[in-house]
């Protein structure tokens, strides 16, 4: 299906592109795989949502649907609206939602698409908001799209450090120590600083960041890991020429946190908290 005509903001024509193109379409083949991944950081994202029955919900790039099915199922009375820039993956997000009537998805860049004022209870983001060009921009028009009184709860990464299957895998493919620290970046949401800043200045009020840590699933079992992260982390390793010792390492590594529930890490998350 071609992708339907949007607003993009010139800052997000390069995540459009790959959303729309082969990053999009891994996502959606491995849709299930991802959910599964960040299952552990449900409960406290929808506990923080405070999501009521009447609620009209915006998740913000909602992927293939998941976290929009389950705003509309609390938002009995309700209605939850999926955005995100990739076309795959709204198709696939409103084929999963057949049974669930008040969960609708449009391709949309959030940052600039024009919302009705005032028009959302929650605006919601599992791991999508980090992607914004400018995120300045795209919260400012988050604001004025909700109603006073709205909440606004976004889940994004810690820092790589503080995530041991960031930090580990991109260790094993590209050889070598943790690459060296970028300067932060407001956008990605990483520094709770920062990013409280960010939302007080697009309107947001009583910004509340908790860090949560929850195990990563990978898959069932070494091979089934291992085949998943490589086809997301192999690249750093292509033009390595002990691929096969790259291979064996991070088997090695998967088996040491394989456990009764698969292959697990580590990880770290900020969970952000604002009402408008």
């Amino acid at each position: 299906m071609a992708p339907e005509p949007q607003l993009v903001d010139p800052a997000n024509a390069g995540q459009s592109t790959a959303w729309n193109g082969d990053q999009g379409a891994f996502w959606v083949d491995r849709a299930d795989r991802f959910d599964a991944g960040v299952e552990a950081y449900r409960e406290p994202f929808f506990a923080a949502a405070q999501i009521e029955p009447a609620s009209v919900v915006l998740d913000v790039g909602c992927g293939t649907g998941q976290t929009t099915r389950e705003a509309a199922r609390l938002a009995t009375t309700g209605r939850a609206l999926g955005v995100d820039l990739s076309s795959p993956m709204i198709e696939q997000a409103r084929e999963r939602s057949r049974q669930v009537p008040n969960a609708k998805f449009l391709q949309a860049d959030a940052q600039v698409h024009p919302f009705p004022a005032e028009s959302f209870d929650r605006v919601i983001s599992r791991h999508g908001a980090m992607f914004f060009g400018d995120a300045a921009a795209a919260f400012a028009n988050l604001a004025r799209a909700m109603r006073p009184g709205g909440r606004l709860v976004l889940l994004t990464w810690q820092p790589a450090a503080r995530n041991e299957w960031m930090s580990t895998f991109r260790r094993i493919f590209t050889g070598g120590e943790e690459p060296a620290a970028s300067p932060p970046d407001p956008g990605r949401l990483t520094e709770p600083d920062m990013t409280r800043e960010l939302l007080e200045s697009a309107g947001f009020a009583d910004v509340r960041i908790t860090g949560v840590e929850r195990p990563m699933f990978f898959g069932r079992d070494v091979d089934d890991a291992a085949e998943f992260v490589e086809a997301q982390f192999g690249w750093m390793a292509r033009e390595r020429p002990d691929l096969a010792e790259v291979r064996a390492e991070l088997r090695e590594n998967m088996a040491a946190h394989l456990g009764e529930h698969g292959v697990r890490y580590a990880s770290a998350a900020w969970l952000v908290e604002a009402s408008r």
